[in-house]
């Protein structure tokens, strides 16, 4: 395959790599106020997976324990609040000063995002293992 052995694939998709885990991380954390949170990006990183795993610069994770993760902690956050008699997915707010940042608030639904990015990840790696990864990938080792 052609991005298996191309260098200036393989650099340009570094270079979008980086610049797509900022996006994800931005999308994330601006998810609330913002579009954006914990599908958007679980995509980005799921893009990511992709541009890597079809340049052949990594091999994707196991999909069954990033699924099982992610939605383990999103049910933890939605059924959590009921054990104090509140309503399911009810959200608790923390809020805090920090130094150099100032009035920084979070709360219980960036948790949840977090878990909701992991089952978007873990669908993207399963569906990169349902096609065949390795053979988009190419043979590991040698040039075809």
């Amino acid at each position: 395959m052609i991005a298996r052995r191309s260098p200036i694939v393989q650099l340009g998709v570094r270079a979008a790599t980086t610049l797509a885990l900022v996006f994800a991380v931005f999308a994330f954390f601006a998810g609330h106020n913002r579009p954006g949170g914990g599908f958007a990006a679980g995509l980005l990183l799921g893009a990511v997976l992709v541009l890597r795993t079809v340049a052949g610069l990594s091999q994707p994770l196991r999909p069954v324990p990033t699924l099982a993760a992610g939605g383990i902690i999103a049910a933890v956050v939605a059924l959590l609040p009921m054990v104090w008699g509140d309503v399911a997915l009810d959200q608790f707010e923390v809020e805090t000063t920090l130094p150099l940042l100032g009035k920084v608030k979070s709360g219980t639904a960036l948790l949840f995002d977090l878990g909701v990015t992991a089952i978007v990840v873990g669908l993207v790696v399963a569906l990169l293992e349902g096609f065949g990864a390795e053979q988009l990938a190419g043979p590991q080792g040698r040039d075809e």
